[in-house]
C-alpha cells in the first residue's frame, strides 16, 4: 500500500514516508487518514491540472484550424474535454478547501 501511495505521489517509498511524518509532526491531532485523504486530494488536482492542460492544447489546435478555414468535426469534444477537465479541477480544490475548513 505505502509503495503504491508512494508512486501515485511521483515520490520513492522514503520520500513518501518522510513528508507524511513531517505532515504528522506538524499537526498531532490529525489522524493518519486524514493525512492519506489530503495526499489523494492534492494528486487529483495536479492530476486534472495536468488534463485541462492538456485539453485546452486540444481545444487552442481545434479553434486555430476553424479559424483558418477547416472543418473540425472533434470541436464539441474538444469542448467536453475542457469542461470535464475544469470540473474535476474544481471538485479537487473544494475538497482541499472543505478538508482545510474542517
Amino acid at each position: 500500500m505505502i509503495k503504491s501511495a508512494a508512486a501515485q505521489c511521483n515520490l520513492s517509498v522514503a520520500g513518501f514516508l518522510a513528508r507524511s511524518a513531517l505532515a504528522a509532526a506538524r499537526d498531532l491531532s490529525r489522524t493518519s487518514a486524514e493525512i492519506a485523504d489530503e495526499r489523494e486530494v492534492i494528486t487529483a488536482l495536479f492530476d486534472s491540472r495536468r488534463r485541462l492542460g492538456w485539453a485546452g492544447s486540444n481545444l487552442n489546435q481545434a479553434v486555430k484550424a476553424l479559424n483558418s478555414g477547416v472543418d473540425v468535426p472533434h470541436l464539441e469534444a474538444a469542448i467536453a474535454a475542457v469542461r470535464r477537465a475544469a470540473d474535476t479541477a474544481h471538485q479537487a480544490a473544494a475538497r482541499l478547501i472543505e478538508h482545510h475548513g474542517s
